[in-house]
């Protein structure tokens, strides 16, 4: 599981361009008018190829609203549990919330592809987005039709002669 990951190419460094600036990128690879499609193109490629070698990926926008993340802030501040989840650099983020839904809403158009889906999901109340995010990766669990292997007759033959020769061994006796 990946938070973020590699998509923060895409989303904090298009809020905030100083820091594509300050990746110190080769001159010829930083171009403003293609960068991001290339970001995006280099995200659904490295997806396809995880997909051709036999991992699922299945991605989540946990969508909260600006109301819930306004609440959620003074419950981190009001709740002294829950001090430590909050700092001055989430106000500060929150100033760029226009941004940021421009920079998600580009990201998911470009990189849900068949084989690496999006699933947004209405944040706002935990225990329902929860429940929905297990049903999505329960039913593609279920999609994948696993299950233990079968033992055949001949096989199971085999497994009691094996054991046979084991407690043998063990006791020095025969069952």
């Amino acid at each position: 599981m990946f938070n973020r990951s590699y998509y923060e190419e895409v989303l904090i460094v298009r809020v905030h361009p100083e820091i594509l600036s300050g990746q110190g990128l080769p001159d010829g690879l930083v171009d403003e008018k293609t960068i991001w499609q290339e970001r995006y193109h280099s995200i659904a490629e490295f997806e396809n190829h995880l997909h051709r070698n036999g991992t699922q990926v299945i991605k989540f926008f946990l969508h909260l609203s600006e109301e819930e993340q306004r609440q959620r802030f003074l419950d981190r501040i009001d709740e002294p549990e829950k001090n430590w989840k909050f700092s001055q650099a989430d106000i500060v983020e929150r100033g760029f919330w226009k941004q940021y839904m421009q920079a998600y809403e580009a990201c998911l158009s470009a990189t849900s592809t068949k084989n690496a889906p999006w699933y947004v999901v209405p944040a706002d109340d935990k225990k329902n987005a929860r429940l929905i995010v297990s049903n999505i990766i329960l039913d593609h669990f279920r999609a994948l039709n696993m299950s233990y292997p079968e033992t055949d007759t001949k096989r199971r033959k085999e497994l009691l002669t094996i054991r046979k020769q084991l407690m043998k061994e063990s006791t020095g006796t025969v069952l």
